[in-house]
C-alpha cells in the first residue's frame, strides 16, 4: 500500500514490504511528500505545548518518513513497525528516532505514562486483517488500544491516521478505541473531495477535549466533521449536475453522445431505463 492510497490487497505488511518494496516506497518522491503532510497534520491534530520537545510514539514508523517530520518539529519519538525491511531503510537513513520491531496487535509495551502523544500513519487498518488463524481482529484491536491508553500520559491525544475499507471497519476501529478507555471522534480532512479525503481518528486520554473541525470544511455543513458512511448510493443527480449512475436520465443522455459520434443506438421508447421484474 502506498500512502495516499487505500490498500488494495490482504496480508500481513512484513510480507508485504520486503526489502525491494521498502526501498521503492521510501524512494518515490510521491509517497514521500503524501507522509510528510499527513504527518506534519497530525501532529497539528495532536496540540502540543509549544514551550517544549515532547517524547511522541509512531506507530507503523515503517522507514521513518514521519519521524523525520517529528524531528524537524523538535520532538522526540519512538517507531514502532512489524516490517524488519522498513525498519532496515529507516536505519541506514539515520533517523533519529529510536526503532522497535513488534507486532502493536500484541499491544504497546512501554511503561504507564511514558509518551506526550501518538502518532500513526496508514496503519492501523492492517489490525482488521486476520493474517492468522488465532488473530481476532477485534481482540487485537482491543489490545492495542488498551495498552495504548495506559502508555500515554493524562490530557495527550493520540491521532492515527487511516483508510477504512469500509463503515464497517471504522465502526470496528472506533469502538475498541472507546471501549479502551479514550474519547474523541473521526476527524475528516476535504470530505467533498476524493482524493483529498483523510480520515484522523483523534483520541484523548483521560480529559474529554474538543474535536478539531476538518479541513476543507468551512462552507460544508457542520456534520461533515464527523466520519458519515453510506453504502447506498444517491438517488438524485449528483453536486456537479451529473445524472445518477444507469438512471432513465444517464441512459438517455449517453444513447445521445453516441447518435452524435455516428454510433448505431437503438430508439427511445417508454420501456428505456425501466428496470426489469425480478425472476423467479
Amino acid at each position: 500500500r502506498m500512502a495516499g492510497r487505500r490498500p488494495e490487497h490482504r496480508g500481513p505488511p512484513e510480507l508485504f514490504y520486503d526489502e525491494a518494496e521498502a526501498r521503492k516506497y521510501t524512494q518515490n518522491s510521491r509517497v514521500v511528500e503524501i507522509q510528510s503532510q499527513m504527518s506534519e497534520r497530525a501532529v497539528e491534530l495532536l496540540g502540543l505545548p509549544e514551550d517544549r520537545p515532547c517524547l511522541l510514539l509512531d506507530v507503523g514508523c515503517g522507514s521513518g518518513l514521519s519521524g523525520d517530520y517529528i524531528s524537524e518539529e523538535g520532538h522526540y519519538w519512538i517507531g514502532m513497525d512489524i516490517s524488519p525491511a522498513m525498519l532496515d531503510v529507516a536505519v541506514e537513513r539515520e533517523v533519529e528516532g529510536d526503532l522497535l520491531l513488534a507486532d502493536v496487535g500484541h499491544g504497546i509495551p512501554f511503561r504507564p505514562g511514558m509518551f506526550d502523544g501518538c502518532i500513526s500513519i496508514s496503519a492501523v487498518q492492517w489490525l482488521c486483517n486476520a493474517d492468522k488463524k488465532s488473530h481476532s481482529p477485534p481482540k487485537r484491536l482491543y489490545r492495542f488500544f488498551s495498552t495504548l491508553y495506559t502508555a500515554l500520559a493524562r490530557g495527550s491525544r493520540a491521532v492515527l491516521q487511516l483508510y477504512p475499507e469500509n463503515s464497517e471497519q471504522l465502526e470496528l476501529i472506533t469502538a475498541q478505541a472507546m471501549r479502551a478507555g479514550f474519547t474523541g471522534g473521526m476527524v475528516v480532512d476535504y470530505p467533498n473531495s476524493a482524493k483529498a479525503k483523510k480520515f484522523f481518528l483523534c483520541l484523548f486520554v483521560g480529559t474529554s477535549g474538543v474535536l478539531p473541525k476538518g479541513l476543507g470544511t468551512e462552507c460544508a455543513n457542520e456534520e461533515l466533521h464527523q466520519a458519515k458512511f453510506t453504502n447506498e448510493r444517491t438517488r438524485f443527480r449528483n453536486v456537479k449536475g451529473k445524472s445518477v449512475k444507469k438512471s432513465r436520465d444517464w441512459i438517455l443522455e449517453k444513447k445521445e453522445r453516441r447518435r452524435r459520434q455516428g454510433k448505431e443506438v437503438r430508439a427511445d421508447t417508454k420501456y428505456t431505463g425501466r428496470k426489469r421484474r425480478p425472476h423467479f
